[in-house]
């Protein structure tokens, strides 16, 4: 159930996506886009500047297809380090639009929630606390992947 209530909160784009600093909407402040499969840096399309790729349930780093360039693995809303599925490996888990450290599912652990098109800083709804905000709606595997990218390639 929880998977099917994700997937309605996080809809498919097949369309380009793009990721802005804050609440803005403004092309200056495009942190990175998403283009099909593949999360690029700022309003770049060019090979060289692919910052992480989606294969499956996978974030691979920049376009690698190497198994040992898996940044994450997700299944059934746990984000595994690399291409592990052990407990001791989950780096986060996705529940109801709502980011959790490691396993937990306790909301002193949550890090960062998702509302609409928005992504705020821990359990927070305040606009002063928009960490990015989308242009449209996108899968969990896709969302990680932008996460990647705003969190250790920006």
């Amino acid at each position: 159930m929880m998977t099917l209530f994700f997937c309605f909160a996080f809809v498919s784009a097949s369309a380009q996506v793009k990721v802005y600093k804050g609440n803005s909407s403004y092309n200056s402040d495009v942190i990175c886009n998403l283009r099909g499969n593949k999360v690029y840096k700022g309003n770049s399309s060019y090979q060289s500047d692919i910052l992480c790729r989606i294969d499956d349930n996978k974030v691979y780093k920049n376009n690698s297809t190497y198994n040992s360039d898996i940044l994450y693995t997700i299944r059934d809303g746990k984000v595994y380090k690399g291409s592990s599925s052990y407990s001791s490996d989950v780096v986060f888990t996705i529940k109801d639009g709502k980011l959790y450290k490691g396993n937990s599912s306790y909301s002193s652990d949550i890090f960062a929630n998702k509302k609409g098109l928005k992504v705020y800083k821990n359990n927070s709804n305040y606009s002063s606390d928009v960490d990015f905000t989308l242009s449209d709606n996108v899968t969990i595997e896709q969302f990680v992947a932008i996460w990647y990218a705003v969190k250790y390639c920006w």
